[in-house]
């Protein structure tokens, strides 16, 4: 397992060469594919410094003393006011990238599925003012709109095929 992850590791550095010589940080963050009934994804448009704007999902970094599932849980609630179920694992991701007010970190991401019921009501009450100076917008996206859009709007670009293989695997209710 050491040699898979060194050399996964070694591919973020190559794939990010300015970033060779520096100390990079790990960082992990619990992402959640929140769906509704109708198979809808609840995305956030995010800008911030350091990219164009993009939509990506709710989710947040891990604080000291939590795991990913607890995580997963606060943000939830902090980022839309919502207490739904968290449920599986449903994809990982490792990354290099830099968020808001920040310096280039290697990410650590888990991507959960939570279903929850339909509302157009995303409190943004408990957003830190970081959330609240990049969080533009927030939309519910059909699969239908994700395949007609430009899959470099989503970070990572491949939510698409994950919303996708959900629905076709736990179909909408």
């Amino acid at each position: 397992h050491v040699a898979a992850a060194l050399a996964v590791h070694s591919a973020l550095i190559n794939r990010h060469g300015s970033l060779m010589n520096q100390q990079i940080k790990t960082r992990r963050s619990a992402r959640l594919m929140v769906v509704d009934p109708q198979g809808r994804l609840l995305l956030f448009r995010y800008h911030d410094e350091h990219q164009a704007p993009f939509w990506a999902t709710v989710g947040g970094e891990v604080l000291e003393g939590e795991d990913y599932p607890s995580t997963a849980i606060r943000e939830l609630k902090e980022e839309t006011g919502l207490t739904c179920p968290i449920g599986p694992l449903l994809r990982e991701r490792d990354d290099i990238y830099a968020v808001a007010r920040s310096t280039h970190a290697r990410w650590l991401e888990r991507y959960f599925l939570v279903r929850c019921p339909p509302t157009e009501d995303i409190s943004n009450t408990h957003w830190s003012d970081e959330e609240l100076s990049t969080i533009q917008a927030c939309h519910w996206w059909t699969l239908e709109e994700m395949r007609k859009a430009d899959p470099a709007l989503f970070k990572p670009n491949w939510l698409t095929e994950l919303l996708d293989d959900i629905l076709q695997s736990e179909p909408a209710l």
